[in-house]
């Protein structure tokens, strides 16, 4: 057997197995049905602390004894969480797959989160927090979510708020657990050298009895208004970042939205980098990205610079933009583009993590599998009039919301940066 295909086991829970010949390595992720997205706003972070605790201890493992005995199999254990989505996942040498589901399983089935664990992995997290806010460069991406989608669950970072995340407990945890954790908000993943018969075995016996109480109830964000906000930190160097929304499910027209994106902020032959940087030497870095949920996205660039050039690389940037909707693509710039993001798509599908996370990642979007062949054939199928009609639908001074963070400039504060012509 070869390739990505889809099972069920008899509790109903997906199981989507990525077999890859020639490769020496197993990876198993299961993803949980929920994130910060699904939190009431008096336990936002709830869904990381708990991510986090659960490493703690097991019925019948420490978490050192999960460490010697994974890093034991030559292998690594390790977990995310984000807006919609909570992932543990296990990867190891072929021949010690069965330590990977076995580590996997114990955290996600039998996780104590014992009041002692609770308080240790909190302070654990909230110093991750203060982390994040004392690197610029990460923290303005939360910053722009928390803009972009105010008033809706989106903006709730993965993180939660710090006051919040000091006040709660573990009963808090352990009723969110048995909340959400299990059937039907379930789906299982294994990449790799792995085989589909034994996946769906093992998640039956390990999984199937778990169910949760509730699924998550989501709605739809509406179409933001145009906003600028400044936040003041102590960096001299400045992060500011721009982006257009789109409120709708994940359809073809994202693999248009996705190459508009490469076309204008990937790589150092992009437009952005090379009028930005290049050309005029305003930036340390700029470029663009599409970040996609079940019923939202945008398109965003980010750019950092010093105090004197903001100004200027926001100009520098709409110039850009204004090119691009007046002038179209030049000749070849799209399948030049496209070549790119292939090698970066082959590139990415080398690694078992990688490939792991992008299959679970296009599962729990779109409902639909992800291979490498599909990802290709669709983005090879993206036309010029494709890529212009994103532009023009997308690229609307009506929605543009922007986030300029650094030490406070009066001059900044007042910058009109949602104004018509950018």
């Amino acid at each position: 057997m070869k390739g990505i295909s889809q099972s069920k086991t008899d509790g109903g829970i997906p199981v989507i197995t990525d077999r890859v010949p020639g490769c020496r390595s197993a990876g198993y992720l299961v993803a949980v049905r929920t994130g910060s997205r699904d939190e009431d706003k008096d336990v936002m972070g709830i869904s990381h602390l708990l991510e986090h605790v659960v490493f703690r201890s097991t019925e019948s493992r420490s978490s050192y004894q999960m460490a010697k005995e994974m890093e034991g199999a030559g292998g690594m254990l390790n977990a995310f969480t984000g807006k919609e989505v909570t992932g543990y996942y296990g990867i190891t040498i072929s021949e010690t797959s069965d330590v990977a589901k076995e580590m996997v399983s114990d955290i996600v089935v039998n996780p104590l989160i014992g009041h002692e664990d609770t308080e240790l992995e909190k302070k654990i997290v909230l110093q991750e927090l203060s982390m994040v806010k004392n690197d610029p460069g990460s923290y303005i991406f939360d910053l722009f979510d928390e803009t972009i989608w105010r008033g809706h669950k989106l903006s709730q970072g993965e993180g939660g708020r710090e006051k919040i995340v000091e006040r709660l407990t573990s009963e808090d945890l352990r009723a969110y657990y048995g909340d959400r954790y299990g059937r039907p908000n379930l789906a299982v993943f294994a990449v790799g050298d792995v085989n589909e018969k034994d996946a769906v075995r093992w998640v039956s016996r390990k999984f199937d009895g778990m169910e949760a109480a509730t699924a998550p109830k989501r709605t739809v964000p509406p179409v933001p208004k145009p906003k600028y906000k400044f936040v003041s930190n102590r960096a001299d160097h400045y992060q500011v970042a721009l982006g257009f929304p789109s409120c709708s499910p994940p359809g073809d027209s994202r693999h248009s939205l996705r190459m508009l994106s490469a076309v204008l902020g990937a790589g150092t032959s992009s437009r952005l980098f090379q009028e930005v940087r290049e050309k005029n030497a305003l930036v340390y870095s700029v470029f663009s990205t599409v970040v996609q949920s079940t019923d939202a996205s945008y398109m965003g660039i980010y750019m950092s610079s010093t105090a004197e050039n903001v100004e200027k690389s926001v100009d520098a940037t709409a110039k850009v933009l204004r090119a691009f909707l007046d002038e179209g693509l030049e000749d070849g710039e799209l399948e030049r583009t496209k070549r790119l993001v292939k090698g970066e798509l082959i590139r990415s599908q080398e690694s078992t993590a990688r490939r792991m996370t992008s299959v679970a990642k296009e599962y729990m979007l779109s409902g639909g599998l992800y291979s490498l062949e599909d990802a290709i054939s669709k983005m090879e199928a993206v036309t010029e009039e494709d890529v212009m009609k994103a532009a023009e639908e997308t690229m609307r001074p009506a929605t543009l919301n922007a986030v300029i963070l650094g030490k406070s400039n009066k001059k900044l504060r007042e910058m009109e940066v949602c104004g018509p012509d950018v």
